[in-house]
């Protein structure tokens, strides 16, 4: 018998994957814009240490972990560098598996890469509007945060607080964008010069919270177990 810490409970739990035998695993990988440094290495370290450990068990394990490709920091590094985001990406992503490779980290079974799933997560985002969870300002896409009851029950926060702290870290014209200053982007409007997508609420690229969400669902299902 294994037990595991749930974040959600709080207690350890006797781990029962959702298929006797397998495990639907997703990390959340890194944003390609420089090289990793000891942070990202410990965390690439340590849930490849999961991974393995889940392995050693017998378990088979099907262990997803994404690149974020196209982000605020990867098109200002792109100018910066005077290339393109996409050359950005594939320079740092390069970096990350000669680095891995180095301490040794099992490659993931996947690495999907967020320019590589924009109809999905434009998808995602038309069923979030359909169903109120999501909508449209000038072109921007916000997540409804307060139509979701048990939002930040994960990190234990409450709405209140959440609104509070937002409310001092947002800037005068996004706040104008919103219904809640806690909601938070989904699609980007395009600037000038930036890669963009086209999309029904117009040219943008994806915020950087429904990446995660999308390729998890595509990969692994619906519900995974970690």
């Amino acid at each position: 018998m294994m037990k595991i810490y749930n974040t959600l409970t709080r207690t350890k739990e006797t781990f029962k994957p959702l298929e006797p035998g397998k495990v639907k695993m997703y990390v959340c990988g890194p944003t390609v814009y420089n090289y990793i440094h000891v942070g990202n290495s410990r965390s690439t370290v340590a849930f490849d240490t999961i991974r393995r450990y889940l392995e050693y068990r017998g378990y088979d394990v099907n262990y997803v972990s994404n690149f974020t490709d196209v982000d605020d920091k990867i098109i200002r590094t792109a100018k910066e560098m005077k290339i393109t985001p996409v050359e950005v990406a594939e320079k740092f992503i390069a970096a990350f598996a000669e680095d891995t490779q180095a301490l040794e980290v099992k490659e993931a079974t996947v690495h999907p890469r967020v320019m590589d799933n924009i109809p999905e997560i434009i998808a995602f985002i038309e069923v979030l509007i359909e169903k109120g969870f999501a909508y449209e300002s000038q072109g921007d896409v916000y997540y409804r945060t307060e139509k979701f009851e048990k939002y930040g029950q994960l990190s234990d926060q409450s709405i209140k607080d959440l609104r509070v702290g937002a409310s001092e870290r947002i800037d005068e014209e996004e706040n104008r964008k919103k219904e809640s200053p806690i909601d938070f982007a989904l699609w980007k409007a395009a600037k000038t010069d930036e890669i963009s997508w086209d999309s029904p609420w117009g040219p943008g690229r994806p915020g950087w919270h429904i990446e995660c969400s999308v390729m998890a669902t595509k990969y692994l299902g619906d519900t995974i177990d970690i």
